[in-house]
């Protein structure tokens, strides 16, 4: 794989994606090589962690890399296309649009060539124009003509793609794992902050995040709740510095830089809001994180969020401060409304499956011979499998206890888990 700036890292929502993907493929037994980039971390180099060779199974390798604006993506995805071109690899997996462009190296020597579409980035303000703009969109097309599948993230990025080559795309949209939440203790010390008592931002602090629409819009807020703006830069220092000069009159407007690890896990676990007001995403995974949190969330209306929350979070039109200040002021003014959001997003994910153990799965999954079973199974009766157990108990001694139980589980997915198992 190649496209990520590098893994373990959470710099951004591509970075998680390729590490939880490859730890996953990992574990099914197959051999998977990340290509890293070279050079600082985007935040900063005090965030720089050490180089490795091998993480969670994963080989790792870094690959020369320009640290200029622009230049990283574009060195790095080359040399990263060229050893998958001749190193051997059945399957090489591109992330994003601008390395895509050179889809063609792996392709010309036979490999299979899948990529990952994680936004239309030639939308993102710092590449609306130049060379930059150029190459995106050309990675674009080259993935378009090259790719023997192009996975998509949205219904909305599906159909331009659909609309604009005539190309079928599959859609797969991320997911996260079901966190534990944890108490306010190391960001409380940092920050002086109480559980409930801030609204959360987290995220790259690029102008299609919306965050100036949301400074504008706190500013005129009545409360003494906080604003918490969790996050770094991204090539765009000019833009961070002056959302800190917009905010510089109002005390309750915290600006934290980049957080991961505790205090990340912390900030997400005590928010009273999380808010994502942007112009442009691909599938946000802040905020599906921030909503398996259990938080209330405050989203613009663009179909990348709308899809995420459906009808279980307060919504705004996109760029409207306006209606923004709006909703956030009757949000502080109501707490009983956002209880009952969360209390509502609870409800939603225990009827989705998240609360189920994965080690249920797991234990079934890890064993194929088990698991061709239990699909034979599904496939003969069409039902689940905890229903033609009941329909013909002659078979019960297929199954151990620990299975038995562990479908017993399963059920609550209402059949999506067979599609997982027959995949």
């Amino acid at each position: 794989m190649f496209g990520q700036k590098r893994i373990p890292s959470r710099e951004g929502g591509v970075e998680i994606v390729v590490e939880e993907l490859c730890t996953r493929m990992v574990a099914q037994g197959h051999n998977v090589t990340c290509y890293n980039r070279g050079g600082h971390h985007v935040s900063g180099s005090e965030y720089d962690s050490k180089r490795l060779k091998e993480y969670k199974g994963i080989k790792l390798k870094t690959v020369p890399t320009i640290e200029k604006k622009g230049l990283a993506a574009v060195s790095s995805s080359f040399f990263a296309a060229l050893c998958c071109a001749f190193g051997q690899y059945d399957i090489v997996h591109i992330h994003a649009e601008g390395p895509a462009f050179f889809a063609w190296l792996p392709k010309m020597f036979g490999k299979k060539v899948i990529v990952t579409i994680h936004g239309l980035d030639w939308q993102r303000e710092k590449w609306k124009s130049g060379f930059g703009s150029k190459f995106i969109h050309q990675g674009e097309k080259n993935a378009v003509r090259y790719a023997d599948e192009i996975i998509v993230l949205s219904k909305g990025v599906q159909d331009y793609f659909k609309n604009s080559y005539g190309k079928k795309t599959v859609f797969i949209p991320n997911g996260v794992n079901r966190p534990k939440k944890q108490k306010a203790e190391q960001y409380q010390q940092k920050y002086d902050l109480e559980k409930d008592s801030y609204l959360l931002f987290l995220g790259r602090l690029v102008p299609e995040k919306g965050i100036r629409y949301l400074v504008e819009a706190f500013k005129n807020v009545k409360t003494d709740k906080k604003l918490v703006i969790a996050g770094g830069s991204s090539d765009t220092d000019s833009y961070m510095n002056a959302l800190k000069e917009l905010a510089k009159d109002d005390d309750r407007i915290i600006y934290t830089g980049f957080v991961q690890g505790q205090i990340l896990k912390e900030l997400y676990s005590n928010a009273y809001i999380y808010t994502l007001p942007s112009d442009l995403e691909g599938m946000p995974l802040s905020l599906l994180e921030a909503m398996s949190y259990g938080n209330c969330c405050l989203v613009s209306n663009i179909p990348e969020c709308t899809e995420v929350v459906e009808d279980n979070a307060l919504v705004f039109k996109k760029s409207d401060i306006n209606e923004l200040f709006a909703k956030i002021q009757k949000a502080c003014d109501h707490p009983e409304m956002i209880m009952e959001i969360k209390e509502k997003i609870k409800n939603y994910y225990a009827e989705m499956g998240v609360e189920v153990d994965n080690n249920y799965i797991e234990g079934i999954l890890k064993d194929s011979e088990r698991t061709s079973k239990i699909i034979r199974l599904y496939k003969q009766e069409e039902v689940n499998a905890m229903n033609y157990i009941l329909e013909k108990p002659q078979n019960n001694n297929y199954f151990t206890q620990f299975e038995l139980e562990a479908m017993s589980k399963i059920n609550l997915f209402n059949r999506k888990v067979v599609e997982i198992c027959k995949s």
